[in-house]
């Protein structure tokens, strides 16, 4: 990737890194509370693959490399963390309860990734557009992170 992205990248994969330590914090302090429901334990799981596939994504675009290496490494996080997701959402289909929202767990959880793998795509076409679609998936990973922190650490507490 050409250097007008590295602050960019520099700030996601800072953030990203921050996000996932309060996350693990999150987890820590309320272990007990999490693993007493059913589908808490997947969905902070989720959160911190997600966190992860954007701090991944920003690292591979600060490594100095050609535009079709880091569209392959977005397509490739991209799709890890969408399957991931999938796979615990699944295992965890015969678990939910009145509570629980499918649809916004999926938004949240495969939602941010599939933006990662558009742009990787376009980057692996040699498009200047691949970068732009990670800006969005970097955008929602973290708002996501940040709603999945919120949950972790505040609402499982009412």
């Amino acid at each position: 990737m050409t250097s007008t992205w590295d602050n960019f990248f520099v700030a996601v994969a800072s953030s990203a890194a921050a996000l996932t330590g309060l996350l693990f914090v999150a987890v820590s302090i309320n272990l007990s509370r999490i693993l007493s429901f059913a589908t808490l334990p997947g969905r902070a799981a989720e959160a911190l693959i997600v966190m992860f596939g954007a701090l991944a994504v920003a690292l591979c675009g600060l490594v100095p490399q050609g535009h079709v290496a880091v569209g392959v490494e977005w397509v490739a996080i991209g799709t890890i963390v969408i399957l991931t997701a999938t796979s615990i959402q699944l295992r965890a289909r015969a678990l939910r309860n009145a509570e629980e929202r499918p649809l916004w767990r999926a938004l949240t959880a495969q939602g941010p990734a599939a933006p990662f793998v558009i742009g990787g795509l376009f980057a692996v076409a040699g498009s200047d557009h691949g970068p732009y679609w990670v800006v969005i998936g970097s955008l929602l990973s973290l708002a996501g992170g940040v709603f999945d922190a919120w949950v972790l650490l505040v609402e499982i507490q009412r």
